[in-house]
């Protein structure tokens, strides 16, 4: 009877504290993050006519407040604007524009935004949105992922604000403003006419936008930082809860810290008694154990949450929700880099953010398509050069296994680039993919001066200040240990034929080193040629300008030594910008390991060869050379095998034994037919053929998802190519292809790779075009908010046509201000 009765007792207890454990998780709060991406008018303004620029600076809008153009206030009527949703990159829907005689239009991939081109410069948005009445007594703000560039903001014809930098996060509290259950105009002038970086930057608002809706009492954005030890399989965690209140009057109250685990198991907690004085702000610091953490790693990118709940007089107030990581980082001089007390070698790639047919307007899910397709190579780090990147680019590093190396924009210790800085720092510190911050790149006006080391003095102690849990670095593109390498954390190489590293290693062996940018390799995808007038660099690891190298000879320097952390190769896509060496036709880069459109070039299955554990044999080129019969045609071969063995229709050419972080050659006098290598691994035979296809018959669609959500944000990427009649891909296939869609979806952009190419990546009026390019290109297409099936048409005057169905599911939209 005893036990029957404490049972029951054990069994009331454990249901009133599940109980309450629910309530601090489910019931309903004032907190809402409202995506604000969708039904935004657009129109250009003018850089130097005010009348083509709605007045703007002929009236007098910082005279009185809200009595500004009429261009800012509600009644102004923009009907015949543009209407689209956001992401969007007003830029890589312009055509190009020959200025080969301006270096910045050349850099910035010949697009026309700069001050040549005033009408083409300026971009003005506009949204209107209501809140309800009854949310009169919460407080309001509005957060910009990223707008490029210079920025004012305005709402209601009150001015909010003026961001600088195209770069940097900024939020506005705009409560006061606000009018309830009427239209509130939201209105944003961008002006693009000065860039800051020497490569395509895009133009508008290509980032997300956001309401935020809270409680006066609550947490404010990005108020939370959890740090992680790990001691004999155990994590402590040292959590920091900025908790802001806006009322009146003080308030107490209790803070309840929960972390969560992936299968949302409660298994750590906290509750803490708090008081806040009137108008005031409190940072609360807590320890919370957890037992046998799943570690966050490159592998097993295991994920927690941080639930931070505000509980008065027994209701929920606020809660706030952090994912972090549980891990550990540390950096060696002569050992190099460690994660969970594990040795990792970094085999990085630094990328800029624009991909074909988006500019730098990238949905969510490109983001984790990109790092898909770094993850497959063996990439396991990503410099995010030279800028903050988007925060949903930093979710997918943490999801898939990805350490991130977080760069600043511009190195200064002025209030705004101090700031610029530390929204950087807070946003991304509870990031387990981020494991060191860089405070800049080849800053070489100031690199080594006296000037650039007390620069990064003030950023370091700034930094250290919100994340002591990091090291910073700095990407130096010169030998020298004055200015900055004095003092930074990590020293940063910009390119070993520059810097000289053994050199630098014996006279400073104190320090931490690694390579922030290395290679610069010169390929375009599928050519075995270089082609000046076209603009194209044969698509073999032999390419690379003044202050480069080849892949091996990075990779071999790197790979034997130790005390070396490792390395960041410049690229892993091409982007827009930067033609080099050639100039018109060219106007992007050659220097990715894949094009543009995530395809990957030949250098991509060196990586793949020596960073993942794959077993990999590839050989190239193609074999489609019936202008060659006779010739030589140079053979390479990328393999992990011991040795390969290539044969020709059935006859051996030779047997080689694989050099590490090498390659292998033989000089073939063509014939058509079937190109074999035989590779040796451990006993086991590895078998690779290529061809001589046939002429291209059909069009093959392939996307990387059949099935997406109908949420209007979710894409399909759908890669393309020409096959002959035995289902071959067929590598030199240049056909112009034409588009149609059909269905609950539209096509957002198209590209094939080919850096001299000029067709457009946007068709506004539709009718979506593009030709294959050495046998590829690539349409992304994107959901809309009804369930249904996408049907997309490939037709070509030559090509079979062909058509694929996506199918859209209905999912839960997120939270949204229509």
């Amino acid at each position: 009877m005893k036990i029957s009765k404490l049972l029951s007792t054990i069994f009331f207890l454990t249901s009133l504290i599940l109980t309450a454990q629910q309530k601090l998780l489910s019931e309903p709060v004032e907190r809402e993050k409202l995506l604000m991406d969708f039904n935004w008018r657009f129109h250009f303004g003018n850089s130097e006519d005010y009348q083509k620029d709605f007045n703007y600076g002929l009236e007098e809008p910082f005279a009185k407040a809200g009595a500004g153009n009429s261009v800012l206030r509600n009644d102004f009527v923009d009907s015949t604007w543009r209407l689209l949703n956001l992401p969007h990159d007003w830029a890589v829907e312009l055509p190009f524009q020959n200025q080969i005689e301006d270096d910045q239009i050349v850099a910035h991939g010949y697009k026309p935004v700069g001050k040549k081109f005033p009408e083409t410069s300026i971009g003005w948005y506009r949204k209107s949105f209501t809140i309800p009445s009854s949310d009169r007594g919460k407080k309001f703000t509005i957060k910009f992922d990223g707008v490029f560039r210079d920025c004012h903001v305005w709402l209601n014809g009150h001015l909010l604000g003026r961001n600088l930098s195209g770069y940097s996060e900024f939020s506005y509290d705009i409560t006061d403003y606000l009018l309830y259950d009427k239209p509130n105009a939201l209105v944003v002038r961008v002006d693009a006419t000065f860039y800051e970086g020497w490569f395509y930057e895009g133009a508008g608002i290509y980032r997300h936008v956001w309401l935020i809706k809270t409680n006066p009492l609550h947490i404010p954005l990005y108020g939370t930082f959890v740090q992680s030890s790990v001691n004999k399989g155990n994590a402590e965690l040292k959590i920091e809860t900025k908790i802001k209140n806006d009322l009146s009057s003080n308030q107490r109250f209790i803070l309840h810290s929960l972390i969560i685990d992936d299968k949302n198991n409660i298994v750590g907690k906290k509750s803490s008694n708090i008081e806040v004085s009137k108008y005031d702000e409190k940072t609360v610091n807590e320890i919370i154990n957890v037992k046998n953490p799943s570690l966050w790693s490159i592998e097993i990118p295991a994920l927690y949450k941080l639930i931070s709940v505000i509980e008065s007089n027994g209701k929920i107030i606020d809660r706030y929700e952090t994912p972090f990581g549980i891990r550990t980082i540390t950096f060696d001089k002569d050992k190099g880099f460690f994660l969970n007390g594990k040795h990792v070698k970094i085999k990085g790639v630094c990328c800029h953010q624009d991909h074909a047919g988006v500019g730098s307007a990238l949905p969510d899910r490109l983001q984790y398509y990109r790092i898909e397709l770094l993850k497959e190579m063996g990439c396991n780090a990503y410099r995010t050069s030279h800028n903050p990147p988007t925060n949903e680019l930093l979710d997918a590093c943490d999801r898939l296994g990805m350490l991130v190396l977080d760069e600043n924009r511009l190195m200064g210790s002025s209030p705004e680039f101090i700031s610029q800085f530390e929204r950087l720092i807070l946003r991304d510190r509870n990031h387990p993919s981020v494991i060191a911050w860089s405070l800049g790149n080849e800053e070489w006006a100031i690199q080594t001066t006296e000037i650039g080391k007390q620069i990064a003095l003030s950023l370091m102690q700034l930094q250290k200040k919100h994340d002591p849990s990091r090291l910073s670095t700095y990407a130096a593109n010169t030998p020298k240990y004055d200015g900055i390498n004095s003092v930074i954390d990590l020293r940063g190489f910009n390119y070993m034929k520059i810097c000289n590293i053994d050199k630098y290693r014996q006279d400073h062996p104190e320090q931490i080193l690694w390579g922030t940018e290395e290679v610069s390799n010169l390929c375009t995808r599928g050519i075995y040629s270089n082609i000046p007038e076209e603009g194209f660099m044969a698509d073999y690891d032999t390419n690379f300008p003044g202050w480069g190298s080849t892949a091996e000879k990075f990779w071999t320097f790197y790979d034997e030594r130790e005390w070396l952390a490792g390395g960041f190769v410049w690229t892993g896509f091409d982007y827009r910008g930067e033609p080099t060496p050639y100039k018109w036709p060219c106007i992007n880069s050659h220097f990715g390991i894949m094009d543009m459109c995530g395809f990957p070039k030949n250098i991509y299955y060196y990586y793949q060869t020596w960073w993942s554990n794959k077993d990999v044999l590839h050989i190239f080129p193609h074999w489609n050379w019936k202008n060659k019969i006779g010739e030589s045609i140079n053979v390479w071969c990328y393999s992990n095998c011991e040795s390969v063995e290539l044969f020709l229709n059935g006859k051996s050419l030779g047997k080689k034994d694989v050099v590490k972080k090498s390659h292998l050659e033989w000089n073939v006098i063509y014939e058509p037919g079937i190109l074999e290598a035989r590779g040796i691994k451990n006993g086991k035979e590895i078998i690779t053929r290529i061809k001589t296809t046939g002429d291209a018959l059909t069009i093959l669609l392939s996307p990387d998802r059949k099935i997406i959500n109908a949420n209007g944000e979710d894409i399909s990427i759908v890669n393309i190519s020409a096959i002959d009649s035995e289902g071959n891909e067929v590598p030199t296939a240049n056909d112009p292809l034409i588009f149609e869609i059909k269905g609950n979806g539209k096509i957002i952009g198209v590209g094939n790779g080919n850096p001299s190419s000029h067709e457009p990546d946007k068709y506004l009026k539709g009718n979506y075009k593009r030709s294959l390019f050495n046998g590829k290109c690539q349409v992304i297409i994107q959901s809309t908010k009804e369930a249904g099936d996408i049907v997309l048409t490939a037709r070509s005057e030559r090509l079979k046509t062909a058509t694929v169905v996506i199918k859209t599911n209905q999912s839960e939209l997120r939270p949204a201000l229509n």
